[in-house]
């Protein structure tokens, strides 16, 4: 896996297990712009009766800021970086193969450029001498 990629989701893995907050409700939190590290001051700690429990809390936000209850498809955390990994992985495989075409086809491209810039100053010298 890529590490900055895991170092960058690692808080939400923390963060799902520590609130005891499902993969729907992790996502919903990411959509909504949230800080893993802040989630603690928005629980609700039984101290503070007038706050709302945290995936109560996430819903209500998401469904005023996205008219629905929750999102389309979940994907969930582990699946995103399976995923992004793959991703990386079939972009390094095609860079790869356009590399080796690019080194394959090089010695024709030279040989062929050089010998037709050649002939064209060639051509344009005996213009140019054929005028004067």
């Amino acid at each position: 896996m890529s590490h900055k990629l895991r170092q960058s989701l690692e808080p939400w893995i923390v963060a799902r297990r520590k609130h005891r907050l499902s993969h729907a409700h992790v996502h919903m939190a990411r959509e909504l712009g949230m800080n893993p590290k802040t989630l603690g001051k928005i629980d609700n700690h039984k101290q503070e009766a007038w706050k709302l429990p945290l995936p109560d809390f996430i819903e209500e936000l998401y469904f005023k800021r996205f008219g629905r209850e929750r999102p389309e498809k979940v994907i969930t955390i582990e699946e995103r970086l399976r995923l992004e990994e793959e991703r990386r992985a079939a972009r390094q495989e095609a860079k790869r193969l356009r590399r080796v075409q690019r080194e394959s086809e090089e010695p024709l491209t030279e040989t062929s450029s050089t010998s037709t810039s050649s002939s064209g100053l060639d051509e344009a010298r005996t213009e140019v001498g054929d005028s004067t």
